[in-house]
């Protein structure tokens, strides 16, 4: 991944660039794909890693969005908003399609093993360490504003968009981006304490 390069390319030029880089990939444009995907490639990532955390499952997932991308490109109507927040969107919504796949089939394989007879390995502490960090999530949301938290439950636990997020709590789409990363600048750090 080239993280450095799609890193810098968060500004409002690069914004402008990836809109008019995925206007050329829809049409079929190999150049400008190569362009998007050096200037998105980073931020989609970061995104997908801070959801997945495992760093191979998180290159896997971000190299599946960059895939959707050139599939899905004329899919991208850029009167609903910019290029970079459609991106990141299917790569949030990928994300936590996996990490939702991975509990699932844990959940599955506990069954199977219950039904057998025999529990899952190390399932009392898995069920220990999961414990303590819902408590530690938990504690961190609490110290967050009302409107952050709303926010953030309905974005990452319920999976809504940021204009989803913004219609449910009826208020204007900046109101909800400003308020979800201040939230999930004060989660990072609270989280950070309980490495």
């Amino acid at each position: 991944m080239r993280g450095a390069r799609g890193r810098a390319g968060c500004g409002e030029g690069a914004r402008a660039q990836a809109d008019e880089l995925l206007v050329l990939v829809a049409d079929g444009d190999h150049r400008a794909f190569e362009d998007l995907y050096a200037l998105v490639s980073g931020p989609v990532y970061g995104l997908v890693r801070r959801v997945v955390r495992d760093p191979a499952q998180s290159e896997e997932v971000a190299q599946e969005v960059l895939l959707e991308l050139w599939r899905c490109a004329a899919r991208f109507d850029p009167g609903r908003g910019s290029a970079l927040s459609w991106i990141l969107t299917l790569a949030h919504r990928r994300a936590v399609d996996r990490v939702r796949s991975a509990r699932a089939a844990g959940e599955r394989e506990q069954r199977e093993a219950l039904r057998g007879g025999e529990p899952a390995f190390d399932q009392v502490a898995e069920e220990v360490e999961a414990g303590l960090e819902r408590e530690w999530v938990r504690r961190c949301l609490q110290r967050l504003t009302d409107l952050q938290r709303q926010s953030v439950t309905l974005a990452y636990y319920d999976g809504y968009t940021y204009r989803e997020v913004a219609e449910r709590l009826s208020l204007p789409l900046g109101t909800v981006k400003t308020r979800m990363r201040d939230g999930l600048t004060r989660l990072r750090q609270c989280l950070g304490g309980a490495a």
